[in-house]
């Protein structure tokens, strides 16, 4: 199996996507180094794959601090010899109209969906280019891939992923530093995203659709795993995931 004994970082991985994420691959026998801002849910996480034999530990990552990302790079390499793969997976989703002008809430989904994605790219490239290996896998969102109302800012972040991951796997291809990309778009997906959304009618109407089709980041993990476990020398680059009732 392509996924025994690689060692993986995740971002975001205190709950949700990353939390299951991190309990899938460890059960396949990769090596986790997990990053997100609660030290007491990511002990825990810890504590939970130990305890089932997995391996993995854990630093407190704020990832719109370059510095914070790349001290999460050097414990991998530290604990572990090496990095294989990177899961940017941290995101927030304070979703309203643009006439709210909620500009403080725009300006935290570009420093955490932009700004960390790259701050998580710049820390782990110059090893990936080195070793002339490496996967890089995002999380975006079906927002990156089609408006919808009141979520314009939280778009623009994730269509910005979109096009950043492309460019990265283009170029990794031309310079031939063999790195890997894959880009995740999930729809209503169980988690902690909604909690970030301040605007009253707009969580009504995310709590309302998110409780009629939402499914277990589970699904989204098995997603992950699928792709770190290709052969080397193949890409899968893009993921559509959600719902099989929901029409996004």
């Amino acid at each position: 199996m392509a996924i025994k004994d690689k060692v993986v970082i995740i971002t975001g991985a205190s709950s949700g996507i990353g939390a299951a994420t991190a309990k899938e691959l460890a059960k396949k026998g990769a090596k986790l180094v997990l990053g997100a801002r609660r030290a007491d849910k990511l002990e825990a996480l810890v504590d939970e794959i130990t305890e089932n034999g997995g391996q993995a530990i854990f630093q407190v990552t704020d990832v719109t601090k370059a510095a914070d990302n790349q001290k999460l790079v050097e414990l991998a390499q530290t604990q572990f010899g090496k990095v294989d793969v990177i899961f940017l997976n941290a995101g927030l989703m304070p979703n309203s109209p643009l006439s709210d002008l909620k500009t403080a809430e725009w300006n935290q989904m570009v420093d955490v969906n932009i700004k960390g994605v790259l701050n998580g790219i710049a820390a782990v490239l110059p090893l990936f280019k080195a070793q002339k290996s490496g996967h890089v896998i995002t999380t975006s969102s079906v927002a990156g891939l089609k408006a919808y109302p009141g979520g314009a800012v939280y778009g623009a972040t994730k269509w910005a992923v979109r096009d950043l991951m492309e460019v990265l796997r283009m170029e990794s291809a031309q310079e031939g530093s063999h790195i890997r990309t894959a880009t995740i778009y999930p729809a209503a997906i169980q988690s902690e995203l909604l909690h970030t959304i301040t605007d009253t009618d707009t969580a009504k109407g995310a709590a309302e659709l998110y409780q009629q089709y939402q499914i277990s980041p589970d699904r989204v993990a098995n997603v992950v795993a699928f792709a770190i476990d290709q052969p080397e020398d193949t890409n899968v680059n893009e993921f559509t995931i959600g719902p099989t009732d929901q029409p996004w």
